[in-house]
């Protein structure tokens, strides 16, 4: 099984278009309305790629049907 490509907080970021701030971004991840990420043993964040494009999914969806 091939696992899925970590991304940086900064990689999420570009994802989302560059029009979320790191801090909403943080504060969202607090509320559990983003995704958690993976803490590295170096104390980095990274985030699966698979996960981030499902929850960025999720999230055109909800905007669809409002």
């Amino acid at each position: 099984m091939k696992r899925s490509e970590l991304m940086t907080t900064k990689e999420v970021l570009a994802e989302l278009g560059g029009n979320v701030d790191r801090n909403v971004f943080y504060r969202w991840r607090a509320t559990g309305r983003a995704p958690a990420g993976l803490k590295l043993p170096n104390g980095e964040l990274r985030f699966r790629r698979s996960e981030v494009l499902a929850w960025i999914d999720s999230l055109e969806q909800g905007s669809a049907a409002a």
